[in-house]
């Protein structure tokens, strides 16, 4: 916008630029009279007299000629820097905006819990090429959580099983979901501690607001009847809200003796299976 201040310092600027447009042919002028009078011998201050009345008019003529041109480049330098201006205004809001992105994202992963920060891209599929890579990758969509989907991984120790709900937890959590990873029997620890100190339904309703928990190594350490009773509880919570990971060392048909309790365990795989993915890894360990 053309403001009257921005005019009045342009006219100056032009002002400026006159007079000593104005000076420096008053200089040559007067080089070129005195040549005139050394040869005339005319006097001075006579002939400068009828020069200062040419002056006004030498000017006048100039800002005539140069005036609008002169302002229609200031008027174009000054459109110019303000369109850079903005642009530069953008380019920081855009950054100050992206950098509240990553803050967020960082925050997101730094509270999820997880044991190490591994991603897909950091998993070697050329180790086991029994395992499907393209259903793995394709975790990364996202689509499970959306669909309040379960995956479970069964395996021997050291094929991956960790590192791959370890990723997949990530990519979740960097896209904004609320994300938890736990041990199986440090689950069951706090279940147990908060159901002595009468706040289970309170531990309970917290582990439920996440959208993705990843539950690590069931099966690795045996389980008592009230752990058995407090996680079927857990995942009764979470049936169809969320979505949970499982790793597991343990085939389905030996949770019986994992849990203590077949008929538990029948109703926890029951919930887990109902909508999940199973990825069961076969080979070698690490």
């Amino acid at each position: 916008m053309w403001t009257p201040n921005l005019k009045d310092e342009a006219e100056q600027i032009y002002k400026k630029q006159v007079r000593e447009a104005v000076q420096e042919i008053y200089l040559l002028m007067n080089r070129y009279f005195n040549e005139i009078l050394e040869e005339e011998n005319q006097d001075m201050d006579s002939l400068f007299s009828e020069l200062s009345l040419e002056l006004p008019k030498a000017e006048i003529a100039i800002v005539e000629h140069e005036g609008d041109r002169m302002l229609s480049l200031y008027r174009e330098r000054c459109m110019q820097s303000k369109a850079q201006l903005e642009e530069i205004e953008k380019e920081r809001g855009d950054l100050e905006i992206q950098a509240r992105e990553d803050r967020a994202t960082h925050a997101c992963v730094r509270v999820a819990n997880f044991p190490y920060r591994k991603e897909l891209k950091d998993f070697d599929f050329s180790f086991n090429p029994k395992i499907n890579k393209e259903k793995i990758l394709d975790f990364k969509h996202l689509r499970f959580i959306e669909n309040k989907e379960n995956i479970l991984f069964l395996g021997v120790p050291g094929v991956g099983k960790t590192h791959l709900a370890t990723s997949i937890g990530i990519e979740a959590a960097k896209n904004r979901k609320i994300t938890y990873f736990i041990n199986c029997h440090d689950l069951i620890l706090q279940l147990k501690r908060a159901k002595l100190e009468n706040r289970l339904e309170t531990r309970l309703k917290f582990f439920s607001k996440y959208k993705v928990l990843i539950i690590d190594e069931v099966g690795y350490l045996p389980i008592d009847k009230e752990g058995t009773n407090l996680l079927f509880q857990f995942i009764n919570k979470r049936y169809e809200n969320s979505s949970t990971i499982i790793t597991t060392n343990k085939p389905f048909s030996e949770w019986g003796e994992v849990f203590g309790d077949s008929v538990l365990a029948s109703a926890i795989l029951d919930r887990l299976l109902r909508h999940s993915h199973v990825i069961n890894i076969v080979g070698s360990s690490y």
